[in-house]
């Protein structure tokens, strides 16, 4: 059982709620980007840094997803990717990606995307604020509590 983490656009609040985590319950938290990361010194962190390119920490993460891992990442098609693997999924606001809920999210992207390409102004994510922290944070505890419990 592993975190793996899309880095590259990961907020540091984030980042730090996870290694708090990872040396309170022993959990491995590996972050993936592609630029150096700065990560303290534990022996449950690390950090992966793979090429520049479209999309290549996204295929490491996907690799390395494995059943009972937990995935954070905001990119839908990766999430997808992830839970294809066995892997369980929220996104840094703290939004669980499920079998039950990917398709649409997949779908509305493309809609998104096509909307772009045509030159509609579809605008962004809001910003990151301290209550997409907490619900990250309230929704990690509880995912890491069950992780906990089927691990031993």
């Amino acid at each position: 059982m592993q975190i793996l983490v899309d880095a590259d656009a990961c907020p540091g609040t984030v980042k730090e709620i996870l290694f708090r985590a990872a040396d309170r319950l022993q959990i491995a938290v590996t972050l993936v980007a592609n630029r150096m990361l700065k990560t303290p010194r534990s022996p449950w962190i690390r950090a992966i840094q793979v090429p520049q390119g479209f999309d290549v920490a996204d295929n490491r993460i996907a690799e390395l997803a494995q059943p009972g891992d937990l995935v954070i990442t905001a990119d839908i098609p990766l999430a997808a990717q992830a839970l294809a693997r066995g892997a369980l999924v929220i996104d840094p606001r703290g939004e669980a990606y499920t079998a039950d809920n990917i398709e649409e999210r997949l779908s509305l992207r493309s809609f998104m995307e096509e909307m772009r390409s045509s030159g509609v102004a579809t605008g962004g994510p809001p910003p990151y604020a301290a209550a997409d922290g907490k619900a990250f944070a309230d929704r990690l505890d509880r995912l890491l509590t069950q992780m906990v419990k089927t691990r031993k």
